[in-house]
C-alpha cells in the first residue's frame, strides 16, 4: 500500500517537484523532498541538496532513510535551464544544463537502486520533456539532457527489471508553472494554437501520470515514455 512507501523527489521546492511533494503526501505516501532554496510543503521531509554534487546527493539519501526507511519510489525532477540559440551557446551554458538535468540525475539513481535492489522493489520515475523528442530552437542543451533520460530509463529497465524495479519517463508539455509564465503571452498564445487539447497542461495532469507509475497498477510497465502533453508530441 501507499502508505508503506517512502518517496523522495527531487527539485521539490517549485512548480512541477512541489506539485509531485504535495501529491503524493496527500495520497498517503512517506515523502521527502530535495531543494536547493525556498523549502518545501508541509508534511514533506525537506533536505537540502544540490544534485551535482556526489556528497550531497549521500547525504540527503542518509538523512531521508534515516527518517523514512529506504528509499521506494524515486521521482528525478531537478533540473535547470540556459536556453539560448547554438551559437551562442558558451561551453558553461551547456555543461551547467548536463550536469544537472543528467549527470545529476544518473547521481540520483545510482544511489536510490541500491537498496532497491536489496528489497526486490522499487518505482523511478524520471521527469524529461516534450522538447526532448521534439526538439526545441534555442534549447540544445536542455533538449539533449532530456532526451538521453529515455536512454537512460530504458537501459536501467534492462539490468535491474529482474530484480522488481521499474524505470518510466514523463515527458510533459507546456505546463502551466512560473517556468513557462515567463515566456511571454505571444509565445503561450502560439502553444496553445499547437496544442490539440487547446490548453496548457496542470501541474495535476503530470502529477497524476507519475502516482500512477508508482502505484500497484503499473508493475508490469517499465521502459516507457508517457507524454503528458495534451497531444502536442504525439509520442515522438
Amino acid at each position: 500500500m501507499s502508505d508503506s512507501r517512502a518517496v523522495l523527489i527531487t527539485g521539490g521546492s517549485k512548480g512541477i517537484g512541489r506539485a509531485m511533494a504535495e501529491a503524493f503526501r496527500d495520497a498517503g505516501y512517506r515523502v521527502a523532498a530535495t531543494y536547493r532554496s525556498g523549502g518545501v510543503p508541509d508534511g514533506v521531509l525537506g533536505v537540502v541538496c544540490d544534485i551535482t554534487d556526489q556528497a550531497q546527493v549521500d547525504a540527503a539519501f542518509e538523512t531521508v532513510e534515516k527518517e523514512l526507511g529506504p528509499v521506494e519510489v524515486l521521482v528525478a525532477n531537478a533540473g535547470v535551464t540556459k536556453d539560448t540559440l547554438l551559437m551562442r551557446m558558451s561551453d558553461d551554458d551547456w555543461q551547467q544544463v548536463i550536469d544537472t538535468n543528467l549527470t545529476g540525475t544518473f547521481r540520483v539513481v545510482r544511489r536510490a537502486s541500491r537498496p532497491m535492489m536489496r528489497a526486490r522493489f522499487g518505482r523511478i520515475i524520471l521527469l524529461s520533456s516534450v522538447v526532448g523528442l521534439m526538439g526545441n530552437p534555442g534549447q540544445i542543451n536542455y533538449s539533449s539532457s532530456k532526451a538521453a533520460l529515455v536512454g537512460m530509463a530504458r537501459s536501467l529497465t534492462r539490468e535491474l527489471g529482474v530484480r522488481g524495479i521499474t524505470c518510466n519517463v514523463i515527458a510533459p508539455g507546456f505546463i502551466d508553472t512560473d517556468m513557462t509564465a515567463v515566456l511571454g503571452e505571444d509565445v503561450i498564445t502560439e502553444y496553445t494554437r499547437r496544442i490539440p487539447a487547446g490548453r496548457l497542461g496542470h501541474v495535476d495532469d503530470v502529477t497524476g501520470a507519475a502516482l500512477f507509475l508508482a502505484g500497484e497498477h503499473a508493475g508490469y510497465i517499465s521502459g516507457a515514455v508517457i507524454p503528458v502533453d495534451g497531444g502536442l508530441g504525439m509520442g515522438h
